[in-house]
């Protein structure tokens, strides 16, 4: 146990700041040195002595800084997937509401699907259809009213 002790007083600062320069975040490069010596010691039997330890461990650094950004990317776009998931529902409610809305509007008599239409559709002021149907505007809003209570 201290030969592991010893290991990680002499190269954590080494690995710590391999990982800042990795991922730009010192509280991140703080946990995944963590991590990383965590793995290391986890397969400090794999060590065989072939390059510096400190090569090794930053390795395993490296290794863990990847891992971590793959889990990031994988959050991302599980959120991005259920707001599309969410997006399509709402969009589909949303059609099928219009398609509810259009077939209660084409069974109204005149001149409230007409103002229906051209309020909804056309999006036309209440002065401008109190224009066309050459009347004035609060006529307008009062058939529109009369026609949504229908």
């Amino acid at each position: 146990m201290d030969e592991l002790t010893e290991i990680y007083e002499q190269h954590a600062e080494q690995v710590y700041k391999y990982l800042i320069s990795l991922c730009r975040n010192v509280d991140i490069a703080e946990e995944l040195t963590q991590e990383a010596f965590y793995q290391a010691i986890r397969s400090i039997n794999n060590y065989n002595g072939e390059c510096k330890m400190s090569v090794w461990l930053c390795q395993i650094a490296k290794h863990t800084y990847y891992k971590y950004v793959d889990k990031q990317v994988k959050q991302v776009n599980q959120l991005h997937t259920e707001d599309q998931a969410k997006s399509l529902e709402r969009d589909l409610i949303a059609s099928e509401n219009k398609i509810e809305l259009f077939r209660m509007v084409h069974f109204l008599e005149e001149p409230y699907k007409e103002i229906v239409l051209l309020r909804l559709l056309g999006d036309l002021s209440f002065k401008e259809i109190g224009e066309i149907h050459q009347r004035n505007e609060n006529w307008a809003r009062v058939s529109f009213y009369r026609a949504k209570l229908k």
